[in-house]
């Protein structure tokens, strides 16, 4: 038998907590009147500092639901530490990630594990299929941010990040445990695993679209794409040495072409000393960015060290043929 645990970072989430463990419920006791090989075992909710009653509404559902654990966290430390400290406590062979406010439906956890299993995927992204927010501004510049991101970093999957994850629980568990405060979540995710899915689901923020406060203010925002920044391994830093490199050698090539010249055909030369100066001030500006670059490549690997980027890491795929055997013979629901 599998587990699948859910984990949900609260805060400010009262008024939505009840009806999210209720869609749990559903999901759980389908999965046990289907004698599914994976059952839901756990739903882990992480207080991160709420001040609107969520911690009394959550005392209750424990009460209510004994598959619900809650975490009390000593301050509001933010999404992605409260996420990790939910992942910590889980046992599931998978751990799915998912926000309070009902945005990410709990009917989409199967389709999600469906997709996981079915192409041994370590990590399944739930894809917005249309914008979430309805707000061009909103939406257009977190699009792009995550674009460049993953252009400086090289990392294809930059585009996909968002807090509705499946997760392979060795994987997710292994990237809690070493990220730091000032990591982000999703990108410690890809030091262990490049095996990544999407899945196109309809997500909406209905806090934001019904004109209600999102649960990310703009200072949130703007700390969430600097630690994307800060944990990326940026590959311009290596762009910028090759740059350096390419300048110096042809700042030779032009030595070598100017001292024939001279030597060959010293008529050709109208005025003296500006080649000579253009060469040295190509090849010195070359040396220091290939200098430069070499010093931010190896600052970028102790950077990465001690946000702790693992030499290797390994996983488990052999129980993903039970989970693909029944979805066969569930056939295409979703």
């Amino acid at each position: 038998m599998l587990y699948l645990t859910t984990v949900t970072p609260v805060y400010h989430g009262a008024d939505t907590l009840r009806r999210l463990a209720e869609e749990l419920r559903i999901v759980r006791d389908q999965l046990e009147r289907e004698s599914a090989p994976v059952q839901l075992a756990q739903a882990i909710f992480v207080d991160d500092g709420s001040t609107d009653g969520s911690d009394q509404v959550l005392r209750e559902l424990r009460s209510e639901y004994p598959w619900i654990e809650t975490i009390t966290l000593s301050r509001n430390y933010g999404q992605h530490p409260a996420t990790m400290a939910g992942i910590l406590h889980a046992s599931g062979d998978w751990v799915a990630t998912l926000d309070e406010d009902l945005q990410h439906h709990p009917a989409h956890l199967l389709p999600m594990l469906q997709e996981a299993a079915m192409a041994s995927r370590d990590i399944v992204y739930a894809m917005p299929d249309a914008p979430v927010h309805g707000s061009l501004f909103r939406d257009g510049a977190s699009a792009l941010y995550k674009w460049l991101i993953g252009r400086v970093s090289g990392n294809r999957n930059v585009q996909f990040f968002n807090s509705f994850r499946m997760m392979r629980g060795s994987i997710a568990r292994a990237a809690s445990a070493v990220a730091g405060h000032q990591t982000y979540f999703d990108l410690a995710l890809s030091w262990f695993t490049s095996s990544v899915g999407v899945l196109r689901l309809p997500l909406k923020d209905h806090r934001y679209a019904e004109g209600r406060r999102s649960g990310y203010r703009l200072r949130s925002l703007l700390s969430h794409g600097r630690r994307m920044l800060q944990s990326s391994d940026l590959k311009m830093v290596r762009l910028g040495a090759v740059i350096g490199f390419v300048a110096m050698v042809v700042a030779l090539l032009a030595l070598v072409y100017t001292i024939v010249v001279r030597l060959v055909f010293p008529t050709l030369v109208e005025a003296s000393g500006w080649a000579s100066v253009m060469v040295a001030v190509l090849f010195l500006g070359g040396m220091n960015a290939f200098l430069a670059g070499l010093v931010l490549e190896h600052m970028t690997i102790l950077l990465m060290k001690s946000h702790g980027k693992p030499t290797f890491f390994e996983v488990d795929r052999d129980q993903d043929s039970v989970l693909r055997e029944w979805f066969e013979r569930r056939g295409g629901q979703r």
